[in-house]
């Protein structure tokens, strides 16, 4: 029987090539971790990983005089998604509702996108891939009326919200150029707080127009295919 054995330079430069290959595919996720950021405030954490914007600061302690204040680059070209966690029985309630926990939160965002937003909507969810219903107790402070005046946005004084099949708080009326700010109040509430939620954002851009031709001219338009 013969036995081929391995050329020793062989081995090495294997090896070698096999380490540097590794070594690059590893790049990626290394660079995706060192982007995100976890800020830590009044034992919450608020997190950007998923991407499409940077958490920059968080302060405040969740009272509605001093609402918990997160700032926020937004770049795209996802929508941001906002993990929050930390949020439990011990929080307690600061934002003045009846629910069991809760906090006063004010958003500014900087819009980095490079498009103008005509709106800017807010949804909360306890599970990433499915909406918040009334059975989760997951709200922004549904059924308290201090909470639903306290709902804000500048340069937004629209303020729509939504209870079922998901709860959202929508803020129109307004545009946000590139560059410009926009700054969103609301409360968040539980009467089941878990862990970890989401808060999405979907900030919207201005709708086109279609322009409509005068009456004077639909009916030249007319009557030049009826002589047809």
């Amino acid at each position: 029987m013969t036995t081929v054995r391995p050329n020793a330079a062989w081995v090495v430069t294997g090896l070698i090539a096999y380490v540097a290959t590794a070594s690059i595919s590893a790049l990626p996720v290394m660079t995706t971790i060192a982007r995100a950021t976890e800020l830590t405030d009044q034992g919450l954490s608020f997190s950007d990983e998923k991407g499409g914007f940077r958490v920059v600061s968080v302060t405040g302690t969740g009272t509605r005089d001093d609402p918990i204040t997160v700032t926020e680059d937004v770049t795209g070209p996802g929508d941001p998604v906002l993990i929050i966690r930390g949020f439990g029985a011990e929080f307690g309630e600061r934002a003045g509702s009846f629910h069991a926990t809760g906090f006063a939160m004010k958003k500014i965002i900087i819009n980095h996108t490079g498009k103008t937003w005509r709106s800017y909507r807010v949804e909360l969810r306890e599970v990433e891939t499915r909406q918040s219903n009334y059975g989760d107790g997951l709200s922004f402070g549904q059924n308290d009326a201090g909470a639903e005046a306290y709902a804000a946005g500048s340069p937004f004084p629209d303020v729509l919200r939504t209870y079922e099949p998901e709860d959202s708080v929508t803020f129109s009326g307004g545009l946000v150029p590139p560059g410009a700010t926009a700054i969103l109040s609301f409360v968040v509430t539980d009467m089941s707080p878990v862990h970890q939620f989401y808060l999405f954002q979907q900030p919207m851009e201005p709708i086109v127009e279609r322009n409509t031709p005068a009456p004077k001219t639909r009916l030249a338009r007319m009557m030049k295919a009826v002589s047809r």
